[in-house]
């Protein structure tokens, strides 16, 4: 595996993940927005298993119709790359011989440090640049057959998710595809309010506390603001995708892939 790092991306000291989560399980005077960092990455890989809904599932989805898309010569993105399962598993996915490259971007440099380090562990073969890169800033996207978006839009600023999709829209080849993940929410306040207790159900029979949903729904106020899934439909079609689809939806999460046509 050839792994290019760019920007101040090296600059996190050795991390050690696959921690469980505890980040919110001591009471806080002050909650603090939530964050990226060392703290957050170390464990990060436990807290999505256990706070988003059949998470392997979608994993295995994102990574299926990735391989659909993936054509030679072509590159697929992964923005807000997190720790690199993603890619990871799409890897494994791809027939042998498949000429791609993968770019990974994310804000958090010691989210990265993990990923090199799970890339290097999976036995990734092809070509992998990971980049330090804020999303709220402008991309560069070019030669893209796949862009994945896996919980990562609701974290950037909406006045920016405009030009975010556009960018991709103009940096995918023909047939190219996006695939979003996202936290949603419901169409109107009586269903919003079903969904989300149920999804606070989910994360109890996973091992999380009241305090902990509580203190980490107070850290993601202001850092995670969702859309109705019709929104995101309509922010797709917006921006020039004209074939748009659901393939995974519980009560406030859903994942959509468009293609480029």
């Amino acid at each position: 595996m050839v792994i290019k790092r760019q920007d101040d991306a090296t600059s996190a000291e050795p991390l050690e993940g696959g921690l469980r989560d505890g980040l919110f399980v001591e009471q806080r005077r002050r909650v603090d927005d939530f964050d990226f960092g060392k703290n957050t990455a170390v464990v990060f890989d436990d807290m999505l298993d256990r706070s988003v809904p059949f998470y392997p599932e979608i994993q295995r989805m994102v990574a299926e119709l990735a391989v659909d898309f993936a054509a030679d010569g072509t590159t697929i993105y992964d923005l807000g790359c997190s720790t690199a399962t993603t890619i990871a598993q799409i890897d494994r996915g791809l027939p042998a011989g498949m000429d791609v490259r993968y770019v990974g971007i994310d804000s958090s440099p010691e989210m990265l440090a993990l990923a090199a380090k799970k890339l290097a562990e999976s036995g990734v073969t092809r070509p992998c640049e990971l980049r330090h890169g804020d999303l709220n800033s402008n991309l560069e996207i070019s030669n893209a057959s796949v862009v994945l978006l896996v919980l990562t839009l609701q974290f950037v600023r909406p006045l920016h998710r405009e030009r975010i999709i556009r960018e991709i829209y103009e940096g995918l080849e023909p047939n190219g595809c996006l695939i979003l993940v996202e936290k949603v929410l419901g169409e109107n306040s009586a269903f919003n309010r079903l969904f989300i207790n149920h999804y606070y159900e989910m994360k109890r029979r996973n091992g999380y506390s009241d305090l902990e949903i509580a203190q980490k729904r107070e850290a993601l106020e202001n850092v995670l603001v969702p859309y109705r899934f019709e929104e995101n439909k309509e922010l797709l079609r917006g921006q020039g995708f004209r074939h748009v689809d659901t393939f995974f939806k519980w009560y406030n999460f859903c994942a959509m892939v468009a293609m480029k046509g």
